[in-house]
């Protein structure tokens, strides 16, 4: 009866670490797959960020040239300049 008794027990306890187990090496693998994914993440952003600078330096230099080809037109269209008499 005793032996009966220290089995049952026995199966309780490991069946009791199997569903302690279980869920804890589910939420384990949730989060080493959420740390991936936000790895991944940080990693686009880091492009995103990267891409945007030099698209933003690129408009810069395109601003300079249309400010710069705008004083062109104008002088070429308002006529030849008078030179200073000195």
């Amino acid at each position: 009866m005793e032996n009966n008794k220290q089995q049952t027990e026995r199966r309780i306890s490991v069946s009791l670490i199997l569903q302690l187990v279980a869920p804890a090496a589910l939420i384990l693998g949730s989060w080493i797959n959420l740390q991936r994914q936000l790895d991944l993440v940080a990693h686009d952003v880091k492009l995103l960020l990267n891409n945007q600078e030099k698209f933003a330096s690129r408009l810069e230099v395109l601003q300079e040239k249309i400010l710069s080809h705008d004083f062109q037109l104008r002088a070429l269209q308002s006529g030849p300049t008078p030179k200073p008499s000195f």
